[in-house]
């Protein structure tokens, strides 16, 4: 066995968690078409194949107008927990313990299936996966930026009931003409029902966003955040209050944040000591769990192995999760790597 490969295994197997992944992100092909059959839906393209080939991405736009369209599959209580469940098993591969999961309610409400539905899919299949799987997770409800703060504020109050359900609230979509200014007055309230917040920012938008993310809307980490180190005053300030930054690597070459992944800035933001963390994004669509993910960036931007082990800890100290439960992630690491030399 090679030395990548080693490190390929070392990868698989360290603990990690997960903070930036969309449920409806991981609808596979495959199941994407289970269910259109299952519900009576028809899709626009002739098989999985076709819609593979149709993952030809030029921006987050683009890749957008599929992500909603193959959301039209999710009817039922049923779909949203099988949706769940997939993901989960597929996480247990890599050794993820903890998860932080976004979901867009209005992808679902919009089409006029009840949020409760939706809601209780998904938590049906946590309450499983930490008792079959043992993995924890937090649900993470996003606000869809492109529409209207009006909408975001309905979508908070329809969450309300839910609220031991939900972890934190967040923002997501296309980034673009969207600043998180847009949504001030509902972040306002969703910190006042004490929800722990995140935003996507400084992906396709500027470093702006960032500062707009942490200073309106008080975010708590930044989604993406890549685009950070066109500001050297905010690069500065993320390392000083270690504000996490979930990094998606494969999903930035997908939708050409980065032409390649050897010109990734990953390397860059951990040298200049930010609070960095993989993740996997949408991963059905680009290309890679979170496991792929870490292997990429090992091979082609040359991650050591204790590169690797910090990143796995930072994953957990950026998560949501209790002090105590940090601490023994942690510890649970530094085993993993005494016994796997």
């Amino acid at each position: 066995m090679t030395q990548a490969d080693r490190l390929e295994t070392f990868i698989r197997g360290i603990p990690k968690a997960e903070l930036h992944v969309h449920i409806e992100g991981t609808l596979e092909p495959e199941l994407m078409f289970s269910l259109a059959r299952r519900n009576g839906i028809a899709l626009p393209w002739m098989g999985v194949e076709e819609l593979r080939k149709a993952y030809d991405f030029h921006n987050l736009q683009s890749f957008l107008d599929i992500y909603y369209k193959g959301a039209d599959v999710l009817q039922h209580v049923q779909d949203f927990y099988d949706l769940t469940w997939a993901y989960f098993e597929r996480a247990a591969r890599d050794n993820v313990r903890h998860v932080e999961l976004f979901f867009d309610p209005q992808t679902h409400t919009r089409r006029d299936v009840p949020f409760e539905t939706v809601m209780t899919g998904i938590h049906g299949a946590q309450v499983d996966a930490e008792k079959r799987l043992g993995i924890t997770s937090k649900l993470i409800l996003c606000f869809l930026r492109h529409l209207s703060e009006e909408s975001a504020m309905e979508t908070l109050h329809q969450a309300v009931p839910f609220r031991p359900w939900i972890g934190g609230v967040g923002l997501d979509s296309s980034e673009s003409g969207n600043p998180p200014s847009k949504f001030k007055d509902v972040f306002v309230e969703a910190r006042e029902a004490l929800f722990p917040v995140v935003a996507h920012a400084g992906e396709e938008g500027p470093p702006a966003y960032i500062l707009e993310a942490l200073d309106v809307l008080k975010a708590q980490r930044i989604d993406h955040g890549v685009r950070c180190l066109e500001d050297d005053a905010l690069v500065e300030r993320l390392a000083r209050e270690q504000v996490p930054l979930t990094v998606c690597p494969l999903s930035n070459i997908k939708l050409r944040v980065f032409p390649h992944l050897a010109q990734h800035n990953l390397k860059e933001l951990m040298r200049r000591g930010l609070l960095v963390t993989i993740n996997s994004d949408d991963p059905a669509y680009f290309g890679g769990y979170i496991g792929d993910n870490y292997a990429a960036c090992a091979r082609e931007l040359g991650l050591t192995r204790d590169e690797v082990i910090a990143l796995a800890k930072n994953s957990f100290s950026a998560s949501f999760l209790g002090q105590d439960d940090k601490q023994r992630h942690h510890a649970a690491i530094d085993a993993y790597a005494a016994a796997n030399p």
